[in-house]
């Protein structure tokens, strides 16, 4: 069930063992190698118990474990798969997923994957921030709290919670973005993403009309969501059969009242204008092109041209 990991494994974990892999997770609070005591006591289980599910939850693959030569004593942290196990646990049990199926991207930040509820097609969104390293992160990221155990799952958390609510507000503004489903601790479930990467689109028969539907969706979501997507780029838009586009990945994204809300929205511009001029020939004067979005005018069809 888990992307990495065989259904089988999925399905053979006990209620029990879920009990052990969130024990770990409370406790990483405060250790990155949390202790078996304190594993135990968020397990509210027997000592020797949590040993015995420990060692078979580490046999799986589902956690890491540092020997008292390395930390001190003997801790335990949950990898990737755990954390997987996890959340996908809880999304099953809401009735959110029902099955995984082929990985639609992987990326430096993110796994993506077709998935199934009840008979419907689905998106799933596994956030892997701590796939770069804490230090950039930390730098990069305004949602990441400057705590001293910040751990890759909080800001995995942290990132999927922001997205889930980015899309939320922007979907109810009728942004054109994939539907929001649910959301739990590192995972985001959606509704389809349609379209192919404007990154890898190869030629476009009105690029003109493509660049104004993206620049459309940016001043939807400015002035009814009030979100600025704060990392807008070839990537994370799709274009659909139609011309018609879809944007993606909203975690860094902020709120238009947010001290730089103004360099993110021109970066955001400035990105796409760039693109579609260096790629399409297509030039917009930016100075119009973010009159336009903030709503100061209604229409793009000034300054516009074909070199």
């Amino acid at each position: 069930m888990s992307p990495r990991i065989p259904a089988s494994v999925f399905r053979a974990l006990s209620p029990e063992d879920f009990r052990v892999l969130t024990g770990i997770e409370l406790a990483l609070g405060s250790h990155a190698f949390p202790p078996i005591e304190d594993i135990r006591k968020y397990a509210n289980k027997p000592l020797d118990e949590v040993r015995f599910r420990l060692n078979l939850l580490e046999k799986k693959g589902l956690l890491r474990r540092a020997s008292a030569d390395l930390i001190g004593y003997e801790g335990y942290t949950l990898n990737y798969d755990g954390y997987d196990c996890l959340a996908l646990n809880a999304l099953v049990k809401s009735g959110a997923v029902a099955a995984i199926g082929t990985p639609l991207g992987v990326g430096k930040e993110a796994d993506v994957y077709q998935g199934l509820r009840g008979k419907r097609r689905v998106t799933l969104k596994f956030h892997r921030i701590g796939r770069v390293s804490f230090r950039q992160t930390r730098r990069a990221r305004g949602f990441v709290a400057d705590r001293a155990h910040t751990a890759w799952i909080y800001q995995s958390r942290l990132a999927a919670e922001k997205e889930f609510q980015a899309l939320r507000l922007a979907y109810r503004c009728k942004v054109s973005v994939p539907r929001p489903i649910a959301q739990n601790r590192h995972v985001v479930v959606m509704g389809l993403i349609r379209g192919v990467e404007l990154n890898d689109v190869g030629e476009i028969d009105s690029p003109r009309i493509v660049l104004n539907h993206v620049l459309f969706n940016v001043r939807k979501a400015y002035l009814e969501a009030k979100l600025i997507h704060g990392d807008l780029s070839e990537f994370n838009v799709l274009v659909r059969t139609n011309g018609t586009v879809q944007v993606i990945d909203w975690p860094q994204s902020v709120r238009t009242d947010h001290p730089n809300a103004a360099d993110l929205l021109k970066r955001d511009v400035e990105n796409i204008l760039r693109f579609f001029r260096r790629k399409f020939r297509t030039v917009y004067d930016l100075e119009m092109a973010l009159s336009y979005v903030t709503g100061h005018s209604e229409k793009l069809q000034t300054a516009t041209r074909r070199k």
